[in-house]
């Protein structure tokens, strides 16, 4: 059998990361065992569907790199790739249901089964559209064909039900899931779901098996909140005479403290993003906090599924190889922020410095420092281990372009000796008289004259770093003095002398 799966988003907002994960996961799989990796836009619900919302899920997919083999933006020969272009398959579907008697039409009002809803409260009991009573309601059971056939001709609104269950049939229904094992059904308990709203359109459930079978789908690897649905299905699949596919669903993305799933007021409250794309002009996505794509794919593959061994860094192509359904854990995976980040760190320090000196040149334009002659990309390389998140770049790498204003009081009054001053004088005289300005030969040079003249090398860096940085922070301090070059090393060291020791 010929692997084939499905992400299904509704376009109804942002792309969240527990959706991004069952993609991941889903494209992980087919990858795994060469096969294909299908969006389908279930966007069959008009009323919650939002402006932006499908074009989004496409560019979150494609910065993530787990781009679709079909879709709606590829060809397929399983198309048309969004719902609200399939009615044509669902009537044809629904139309062999009703004439099976495996559904049939209801012309219960809402206001009606609002009533009977009070009324079962009101005896402390739950109201459920199903076998027990589905015969005294209005619907095809309890009015003859011609009866029926005249409200539909009339106009009356009606929905189309399932019935899911019968007093002569079997109670109990057996599934498999791939990662929850052997589940046993209590069909007696469940109701008869709509599978069309009286607008025409097809529920979740109809359109979601009657796509699934015709894309030739052979594993449904969803989120557990599916779980509930899947004995529906799998009823719609025996009704339609299909055979299922295997059913895989994964545990949710939980919280970082408390109980329930991973929302976006949790990123509100703890400070991080839940979607992988800024979506509005307030709401900020991964890539805008700086996280590079492969990381947040590496950190989210690991939240629920397990490989063998000791191995956290999995690229993309090593994630795909090792790969099972049978790791991914029943218990959901609690989002932890800062794990996250260190995910993202540990990316940045073995990217390609490129990367980073793109980010720094935008800041160096966005702030007017264009000018500079500072270079980029030495810059990009001494403060790249420096760095958790890529908004991390110009806090890191300001004081290259940008001369201290003020220097950090308790570093001062730690370093800053009376001798300092006499010090410092020194160095800058050493410093412009060399002809040799790399951070080597600079390096060479201080540490020469310390050792010539007794002087502890630690009374020298320490206050040479105030005076170039303003603080104790940044990479190597000969690297510092030899990329902004020697010329503005000896006016930042003068500026520093007269503000601290003046």
């Amino acid at each position: 059998m010929a692997v084939r799966v499905r992400f299904a988003p509704s376009p109804t907002g942002p792309l969240h990361i527990g959706g991004v994960r069952t993609a991941l996961y889903n494209y992980l799989f087919a990858k795994k065992h060469d096969g294909a990796f299908v969006l389908r836009i279930e966007d069959t619900d008009q009323n919650r569907s939002v402006k932006g919302a499908e074009a989004y899920i496409m560019n979150a997919l494609e910065w993530l790199g787990i781009t679709p083999d079909e879709g709606p933006s590829t060809n397929g020969r399983y198309g048309p790739y969004r719902q609200s272009e399939r009615k044509e398959f669902y009537v044809k579907h629904i139309n062999e249901l009703v004439r099976s008697g495996a559904a049939y039409v209801a012309f219960d009002t809402a206001a009606e089964l609002a009533h009977m809803r009070s009324r079962a409260e009101a005896k402390g009991e739950t109201f459920s559209y199903n076998w027990k009573n589905r015969s005294a309601l209005k619907n095809s059971f309890s009015q003859s064909p011609e009866e029926t056939q005249k409200l539909i001709e009339r106009g009356v609104p009606y929905v189309i039900r399932f019935k899911t269950f019968s007093e002569n049939d079997n109670r109990f229904l057996s599934l498999q899931d791939d990662v929850r094992g052997k589940l046993e059904i209590d069909l007696s308990l469940l109701d008869d779901k709509i599978l069309v709203k009286q607008d025409g359109m097809p529920t979740y459930h109809l359109a979601n098996v009657v796509d699934d079978y015709l894309m030739e789908i052979s594993h449904v690897i969803r989120g557990e909140e599916w779980l509930p649905s899947m004995a529906l299905h799998v009823l719609l699949y025996n009704a339609f005479g299909w055979k299922p596919p295997v059913f895989a669903h994964v545990p949710l993305i939980l919280k970082p403290t408390g109980k329930g799933k991973l929302s976006k007021r949790d990123g509100d409250k703890f400070g991080f993003p839940v979607f992988p794309l800024k979506w509005d002009k307030i709401t900020p996505g991964f890539k805008e906090n700086g996280y590079l794509p492969e990381s947040l794919v590496n950190y989210l593959a690991l939240l629920g599924w397990s490989p063998n061994g000791e191995k956290e860094i999995f690229n993309l192509d090593e994630l795909v190889e090792v790969f099972s359904l049978k790791s991914i854990t029943k218990s959901g995976g609690r989002f932890d922020p800062d794990r996250c980040k260190w995910f993202n760190q540990q990316y940045l320090q073995n990217a390609d410095s490129s990367i980073v000196a793109t980010v720094l040149e935008k800041e160096v334009k966005s702030k007017g420092f264009e000018d500079s002659a500072v270079d980029i990309n030495r810059v990009a390389q001494l403060i790249q281990n420096r760095l958790t998140l890529l908004t991390d770049v110009w806090n890191e790498a300001s004081f290259f372009f940008v001369e201290p204003l003020n220097y950090d009081e308790k570093a001062v009054r730690k370093q800053w000796k009376d001798e300092t001053a006499d010090i410092l004088t020194t160095v800058i005289g050493l410093l412009g008289g060399s002809k040799e300005t790399s951070a080597n030969a600079l390096r060479s040079l201080i540490k020469g004259y310390a050792n010539d003249n007794g002087i502890g090398l630690g009374k020298i860096m320490a206050p040479l770093r105030i005076a170039l940085v303003g603080s104790l922070r940044g990479p190597d301090v000969f690297e510092i003095c030899s990329t902004i070059g020697v010329n503005k090393s000896i006016l930042r060291i003068n500026n520093a002398i007269k503000h601290i020791s003046g």
